[in-house]
């Protein structure tokens, strides 16, 4: 089992339909829906990039630069990164607050395990294959859209159909 750094956040939305971000360790990002689904994010730090969903619940992260992370969604409002050293969990949704009653309660299905972790590395191939399961899931109605059964628009950040949804990539 990984014990992965845990660190929560919230998100706001605003009137300009972005979002901000406050995470429990002190940082704050701004968020944007752009074309494609894409999200791009900056931070008070200067920081900035882009979060992207594949398919199979894995986030694609891009740095400026070309650096690439990679997450994966792992239900109950937490996304688990990179080699599995930290976990974020959204404490907006209602999937991330039930996950965290859910360990409260000594509910031991919810530990991160190492079939769990995100690929370190994807080829563009495998990235683009991704991207097409998760087009065929979303337009047919089902498979894994994002999320653990409705965290990627179940409206706390007012998801309209095209807009913001509620954990935009972990």
């Amino acid at each position: 089992m990984i014990r992965p750094r845990e660190i929560g956040y919230t998100d706001d939305l605003l009137a300009d339909r972005s979002v901000h971000r406050t995470y429990e360790d002190g940082r704050h990002e701004w968020r944007r829906r752009g074309a494609g689904g894409v999200v791009h994010w900056h931070d008070e730090h200067g920081n900035q990039g882009t979060d992207e969903l594949l398919g199979h619940k894995i986030v694609k992260r891009v740095l400026p630069g070309g650096t690439v992370t990679y997450g994966r969604d792992i239900g109950f409002g937490r996304t688990l990164w990179g080699t599995g050293d930290t976990l974020t969990i959204n404490r907006t949704s209602f999937g991330g607050r039930t996950g965290a009653i859910l360990v409260g309660l000594g509910v031991t299905g919810l530990a991160v395990t190492a079939s769990q972790l995100p690929p370190l590395h994807l080829s563009l191939e495998e990235e683009e294959e991704l991207r097409r399961q998760a087009q065929s899931s979303s337009s047919s109605g089902g498979g894994d859209g994002g999320g653990d059964g409705g965290d990627w628009g179940d409206g706390n950040c007012g998801d309209d159909g095209g807009g913001w949804s509620d954990d935009d990539f972990g």
